[in-house]
């Protein structure tokens, strides 16, 4: 059986496109006991209300009609947004050079987050240059990776 996020994600991707946008992710969570469907989307020179909209509106009765999901939840269609969780190669390939956030799920020399250039990315092992020297974290003690906007 498929994943809800790829079964949605098929279903999204057309609906993004005609808006004029393209698919960053999906998500399906529980928080505080409710479970949340999240779709998020990005476009060249930023999202704005207007688009989430366009996408929001055709993509909710295109779930109302496949319905991918059973139960209740609560759908939200979101910018990517300037700190950005990056999961996909496509991702890593797209912000090489690009400062960011690694955040560890144990302390590294007695730190959790670290941030840096991105260097590289490989079969989920991610490189920073942090303050001129490369940092390598595995995989597997990453939590997540973001891009770090400065403002």
């Amino acid at each position: 059986m498929a994943k809800v996020t790829d079964v949605v994600a098929q279903l999204a991707a057309p609906v993004v496109e005609q808006a004029g946008c393209s698919l960053w992710d999906v998500e399906y969570v529980k928080e505080a006991g409710e479970w949340f469907l999240r779709v998020y989307i990005d476009k060249e020179g930023g999202v704005s209300i207007d688009d989430c909209e366009a996408v929001s509106r055709p993509l909710s009765d295109l779930l109302d009609e496949a319905d991918p999901i059973e139960g209740s939840y609560t759908f939200e269609v979101s910018s990517a947004g300037a700190d950005r969780v990056l999961k996909k190669p496509e991702h890593f390939a797209r912000f090489q050079g690009q400062e960011v956030e690694v955040k560890l799920y144990r302390p590294r020399d007695g730190r959790k987050d670290f941030v840096g250039v991105l260097r590289s990315w490989q079969d989920g092992d991610v490189t920073l240059d942090v303050g001129g020297e490369p940092a390598i974290f595995e995989k597997k003690e990453i939590a997540l990776v973001r891009l770090y906007p400065r403002f």
